[in-house]
């Protein structure tokens, strides 16, 4: 029975308990427990695997937590607080009007959708640019009476479609390091990065047409409390130019890093380094700041952590292989029906585990066959794979995109987590891809 698996169970407590506003860490630990527990392991086992997995998270967390220094340190230059004026000062003499300003709300979205754009490929930094670029800007969002779910979504969709689709940066890694890598080790023969591509293209049209969407759903004016954008601790000095151009070499050294040794961390560090000795942040402040950042993304950190716990429970319980099993022999021999049925299972999976990059490898062995048996195309399994892989991700609570989209967005306590950042992106993404995820397997 579907209700009765333990991974469906484990999934389900996950995002009961979130939706009740239990912390999502205490809510993944919950769900471990739950479906360890449904699927017959003792609970002793049950604790040993999530410890065991816990460090599988620990490089990640580690990383975001040295980017949230990093970004804690651009920020004390003052430099975003510096674009933040510059736009306020644009909506005073331009936005006098309602042709204006709604120029100036469609333009905001543009940007943010380029910066989530960059953030993956030209510019690598993935969900660490969102501390940076966000909080300073809230003033501008509120004086727009712009609705952040639909920043949110701009966010998310310009994220998630990109390494979905563009073979660069982040998107090399999900689409060659990842998705091709295991098809081709699940026995998909023939099949090259130009396929990927390809064969990604109708989740990615899924994902354009949920912003769309998302678009209509809020455009419409909503108000949020000036007095508590006002109260976010930004630096108020004067940006200089010095800190401008320090920051800019800081963060060019940054990317260096990390193109050249492929070292996020590394390439965080060397930023620090630079804003330090330029001054920038003085040796006085250092601790301060780093120690700022820390506390800025710790609760990304714990997230990914916890999930990798609760990622390795679902694997150890068993169970994914029966919940595919079970897939198989209820659709029979309808296509439309499988494709339906594995991209639903992969939801499942990608929203208890968070990371669509990790559900690639768990899913693969797996759909190959059963699209093979089913008459899928090599196309037309790709499509599958990776549209079951990036729904959830776009909509978990437990994904890094969602929880550093509410890190930016929630700087001033007026954006929640589940219903402003990981519900809009679950109703206006996950949908699309189901959607248009089939109907790509169907055609090609």
């Amino acid at each position: 029975m579907f209700f009765t698996n333990s991974v469906v169970i484990a999934v389900l407590v996950v995002l009961v308990l979130s939706v009740a506003r239990v912390n999502v860490v205490i809510a993944l630990v919950a769900g471990a427990l739950a479906g360890g527990i449904a699927s017959g392991m003792p609970l002793q086992e049950v604790l040993e695997v999530f410890s065991s997995g816990v460090g599988g998270g620990a490089g990640i967390a580690l990383n975001y937590a040295i980017l949230g220094a990093f970004a804690a340190a651009i920020a004390h230059s003052g430099v975003p607080i510096w674009l933040s004026r510059k736009l306020v000062g644009l909506i005073t003499r331009k936005a006098q009007d309602a042709s204006a300003r709604l120029r100036l709300k469609a333009a905001i979205v543009l940007l943010l959708i380029l910066a989530g754009f960059m953030s993956q490929n030209v510019l690598p930094v993935h969900i660490a640019f969102i501390p940076i670029l966000i909080p300073p800007l809230l003033g501008v969002f509120a004086e727009l009476k712009m609705d952040r779910r639909l920043l949110s979504n701009a966010i998310a969709f310009a994220m998630v479609t990109t390494y979905a689709i563009v073979p660069y940066g982040f998107g090399s890694i999900f689409l060659k390091d990842i998705v091709l890598k295991n098809l081709v080790e699940s026995g998909l023969t023939g099949v090259t990065l130009r396929d990927v591509v390809w064969g990604s293209i109708f989740p990615a049209l899924g994902m354009v047409a949920g912003m769309a969407a998302s678009c209509f759903a809020y455009w419409k004016p909503r108000t949020y409390d000036a007095q508590k954008i006002q109260s976010i601790g930004v630096n108020e000095e004067v940006c200089s130019l010095k800190n401008i151009i320090i920051s800019g070499i800081a963060v060019g050294a940054m990317l260096g890093v990390q193109i050249a040794w492929d070292n996020m961390m590394g390439g965080a560090l060397m930023g620090l380094l630079i804003l330090n000795v330029g001054r920038v942040v003085s040796w006085r402040d250092s601790d301060r700041v780093v120690m700022d950042g820390f506390r800025m993304m710790a609760a990304i950190a714990f997230v990914m952590i916890a999930a990798a716990g609760f990622g390795a429970v679902l694997r150890a319980t068993g169970d994914i292989q029966a919940l595919v099993t079970g897939l198989a022999d209820g659709i029979g021999s309808s296509k439309m029906l499988g494709a339906a049925g594995m991209i639903a299972v992969g939801l499942i999976i990608t929203m208890g585990i968070g990371s669509s990059f990790s559900t690639v490898p768990i899913i693969a062995s797996i759909y190959v066959p059963l699209c093979q048996a089913l008459g899928f195309s090599v196309l037309a399994t790709i499509c599958i794979t990776a549209a079951a892989a990036v729904t959830g991700d776009a909509g978990s609570p437990a994904s890094d995109t969602m929880l550093g989209i509410t890190s930016g967005l929630n700087a001033d306590g007026q954006h929640d987590h589940i219903f402003d950042t990981t519900i809009p992106s679950f109703i206006y993404f996950n949908i699309p891809l189901v959607i248009f995820g089939v109907l790509g397997a169907m055609v090609l």
